[in-house]
């Protein structure tokens, strides 16, 4: 199996080579159109290919369609774009019995934001998109694939935030601390196996204390439940608008508390891919869990059921977890309490249509 793993990330380097060949090209008139874009894609996933993408991309099928959606008006507003990647895993599903092999790529793309882009004003300056990808590969071809951006933090860039301040540090995005991200070689699936096994005993302790929250009516998690998986000075890396916390003594101020009080009736929903390799894990739903806001978080209003698009990539460090990166569509989930901030900047920038 560690071969064909081998195999899986060799055909997603390929696709991230032909495609980023395209996207380092600075198109004549800045078009939207990426036909060039369209036939990289084309090259390297599989007919009935479906594509998932935050908040307003949503889902795609087929080259062309991703084209014209997504890489085409990116690129348009940023050209060139470089990729820099920091993790790059692959794995058999455990969310389906191993019946898929998946692999993520986790890093940024780097851009000069010279045009307006899902009408976000440009900055003019290097931009740093933070992006995880998912892609899951047969045989030869990329079958299917997520790609999550934190898409706020480019509102953020360019001066229009759409939220009250974070309760984390917004702009960490650090790589991984012992810069070993990229899986180039065959790991031992024992160490893989180990790496599951902790990342999804931490998240039954986070269910194990929801399930005590709803029958004693407090969202208290003791810090020793945290311990028992978490080094102390981990690094929760959150999305724009929730912002990063180091430290668990931190990360239970400014994430977990936050979280948990201020959102209720959670219920998870199983993950579409769960994989890992070596000290390495990632798992991504669509959606991956429902909860209903109190009021408060976020500093937004109370409101009714809402689906949050979930992204978690761990590293393991001895017998503990270390890093966790994580992505959440916020803007899809905003969207579903009444809340569209993209439109809301769209007036204040003086764009009547939208």
């Amino acid at each position: 199996m560690s071969e064909y793993l081998q195999h899986a990330k060799s055909v997603v380097a390929d696709y991230h080579r032909r495609l980023d060949e395209t996207l380092a090209s600075v198109p004549d008139q800045r078009s939207a159109a990426g036909d060039d874009i369209a036939a990289a894609l084309a090259s390297s996933i599989t007919g009935d290919h479906l594509w998932r993408g935050m908040h307003p991309f949503y889902e795609q099928h087929g080259a062309h369609a991703v084209a014209d959606v997504f890489w085409g008006p990116l690129r348009a507003a940023m050209a060139p774009l470089q990729r820099r990647v920091d993790v790059l895993l692959a794995g058999d599903n455990d969310a389906d019995g191993g019946a898929t092999t998946w692999v993520c790529s986790m890093g940024h793309f780097l851009g000069l934001f010279d045009s307006p882009w899902l009408d976000i004003p440009p900055t003019r300056r290097a931009l740093p998109l933070r992006y995880v990808e998912f892609s899951r590969v047969d045989g030869d071809r990329i079958g299917e694939s997520a790609l999550f951006l934190d898409l706020i933090a480019v509102m953020r860039h360019a001066g229009h935030y759409p939220l009250p301040p974070t309760t984390g540090q917004p702009g960490v995005y650090l790589g991984p601390r012992t810069a070993d991200g990229v899986l180039a070689e065959p790991q031992d699936p024992d160490e893989s196996a180990a790496t599951l096994e902790l990342a999804w005993r931490m998240a039954g302790d986070l269910d194990e204390a929801n399930r005590v929250a709803r029958e004693q009516g407090s969202d208290r998690m003791p810090r020793d439940v945290l311990a028992r998986c978490w080094h102390e000075d981990m690094l929760w890396i959150g999305p724009d608008g929730i912002g990063s916390s180091y430290t668990i003594d931190r990360y239970q101020q400014q994430h977990s508390y936050p979280f948990r009080f201020g959102l209720a009736d959670k219920e998870f929903h199983g993950h579409v891919a769960r994989i890992a390799e070596g000290c390495y894990a990632a798992w991504f739903g669509w959606a991956n869990v429902t909860n209903r806001p109190r009021g408060g978080y976020l500093g937004l209003p109370s409101s009714g059921p809402a689906e949050m698009r979930v992204v978690d990539v761990y590293r393991r460090e001895g017998d503990k977890l270390a890093d966790n990166w994580v992505f959440i569509d916020l803007l899809h989930w905003l969207s579903q309490q009444g809340l569209r901030p993209l439109e809301r900047m769209r007036r204040l920038v003086g764009i009547e249509e939208f």
